[in-house]
């Protein structure tokens, strides 16, 4: 229970006003919804900055909000090498990666592994991100109704019913252009909000900043180690390659990013857009991350109650330091925070429901049959993430950046394999990656029995006990090995069956001299 439990009317009068506002763009571009492709790609009617900042909302959520303070203030800043990495390997990629997937897919990512490798490439890696994004938006909702209840005294259930029909009402009334409006608005009440509560902490700390990064360096809170060569541990190499694939999965794999680059009127207004997001993404998951740094550095210097933890300490000191309508705005932005990246996550989830479920169980359909089902989807998949929210109400989680992390490890098994085979070989096939996803689900599943443990009567036990055969290795590499596995076995295993025909617009070697061969005709690239 925090000092102020009970909001002022100023505070709660900001926070329905910024659900009203959010409210209001749904009804706002409701007018516009009259077809699938206005639904989820708004037919180039957003320009490319509202889409870089749609980027950067969707990425940020409820989990950077509390999870990366609560981590800076436990702990030192190892898990932002994984955000760290993102800009590395994309500022080299992303130039080929937005034009190819905006000239080969109508709407779902998973298209393009159909046209590389058939339909069972296409339907794992729907599945796989079917999977992780239902996670991700449990753990957001869990996130949100923890932190609003213990401000608030409201009952978590209900702040979870309540911002998820919100979510859903945005989604069904105004589609992709709802979302990426609100996602703008959202954009500048993180930065807003995060700049505030940074100030206000380093002014309370006694010494400024120089006392901060002093006492924070002497307690372990700076820095990215252990640098340890050892993959048994989170360490820097552990994040660092762990970083490289989550970047290209998220930016080349991933539905909810790769959505955005369809809503450009471009392709250079799409890679404008992309790279806006990538490079504001840092400082924002940066920003948080100190303020969980700069807050361990002010309870050196303060009583901090036994009750409070690391998961709870940003809204305790909100609650407890912050002013009447200070405190309303930055619970507002919060929650504005989640319902972005969730209005993302569920829109994406439909176009991937409608794309590649519904279209193939009811083929030639009129469209507006399509566009139905999809709101319908959207209900739905609101409705499960709410479900799943409620589960983990009642498991409860001491670190969930570290299960966020897991789970988006366990859930793109082999994908980022998949889809590095489907842009660098042209002689990777449909045969040799279908075995190399068969070879790659085995590996995930016996790496993730035999190295998780559960309690049974106070008892722990890991679920399936090979003893020396345990996969020891930390969790986050679990994700790694198979996009390598893949990579590899996908690679010899197309060795054996003939090289596959390819439109060259499947592969780089194959883009890039049609790029060139177009710009010796003289033909321009919006």
């Amino acid at each position: 229970m925090m000092n102020k439990p009970i909001l002022s009317i100023v505070d709660y009068g900001i926070i329905v006003a910024v659900l009203l506002v959010t409210l209001y763009f749904g009804l706002k571009y409701a007018k516009n919804q009259k077809s699938t492709e206005a639904y989820f790609s708004a037919k180039g009617r957003v320009p490319s900055w509202a889409i870089g900042m749609s980027l950067l909302a969707t990425l940020i959520s409820s989990v950077t909000f509390l999870g990366y303070p609560a981590e800076g203030y436990a702990h030192n800043w190892i898990l932002l090498v994984q955000g760290l990495m993102v800009p590395i390997v994309l500022l080299g990629t992303v130039w080929f990666i937005v034009p190819l997937y905006r000239k080969v897919i109508g709407l779902s990512t998973y298209e393009y592994f159909e046209k590389r490798f058939g339909s069972f490439a296409r339907y794992y890696s729907s599945i796989a991100f079917v999977l992780r994004q239902f996670s991700g938006m449990g753990t957001v909702l869990y996130l949100l109704a923890v932190a609003l209840s213990s401000m608030t005294e409201i009952n978590t259930y209900w702040i979870i019913i309540v911002v998820g029909t919100i979510i859903v009402a945005v989604n069904l009334l105004g589609g992709i252009e709802a979302v990426i409006w609100l996602d703008v608005f959202q954009g500048f009440m993180l930065f807003a909000s995060g700049i505030l509560c940074l100030l206000v902490i380093i002014f309370s700390v006694q010494g400024g900043l120089p006392e901060i990064w002093k006492v924070a360096t002497e307690n372990g809170r700076t820095g990215f180690g252990p640098y340890d060569l050892d993959f048994t541990k989170l360490t820097f190499v552990v994040m660092a390659i762990n970083g490289m694939f989550y970047a290209i999965q998220k930016y080349g794999t991933d539905q909810t990013v790769i959505q955005r680059y369809l809503t450009a009127r471009s392709d250079k207004s799409a890679i404008r857009a992309s790279l806006m997001g990538i490079l504001l993404t840092v400082p924002v998951w940066s920003l948080f991350m100190f303020i969980g740094t700069a807050l361990f550095v002010y309870y050196t210097q303060q009583p901090l109650p036994d009750h409070v933890g690391p998961n709870s300490v940003f809204p305790y000191f909100i609650m407890s330091h912050l002013p009447i309508g200070v405190v309303g705005f930055i619970l507002a932005a919060m929650v504005s925070a989640a319902i972005c990246s969730l209005s993302a996550d569920l829109n994406s989830l439909a176009a991937v429901g409608i794309e590649d479920y519904y279209k193939k169980i009811r083929p030639n359909k009129v469209d507006n049959e399509y566009l139905k089902a999809s709101r319908w989807m959207v209900a739905i998949a609101g409705l499960i993430s709410m479900a799943i929210g409620f589960v983990y109400i009642e498991l409860g989680s001491e670190s969930i950046l570290g299960v966020i992390f897991t789970l988006y490890a366990i859930f793109s098994g082999g994908i980022v394999g998949v889809f590095l085979l489907g842009i660098f070989s042209s002689r990777a096939n449909k045969q040799g990656v279908n075995i190399a996803i068969i070879v790659c689900i085995i590996f995930t599943a016996y790496a993730f029995l035999t190295s998780t443990e559960i309690e049974l009567n106070g008892t722990k036990s890991i679920l399936l006990d090979l003893g020396a055969l345990n996969f020891t290795h930390n969790k986050l590499m679990l994700g790694v090995y198979s996009h390598l596995i893949v990579i590899g076995v996908g690679y010899v295993a197309s060795l054996f069956y003939p090289k596959p025909e390819l439109d060259t617009n499947l592969y780089y070697s194959g883009w890039r001299s049609n790029r060139k061969l177009e710009k010796e005709r003289g033909v321009k690239h919006d």
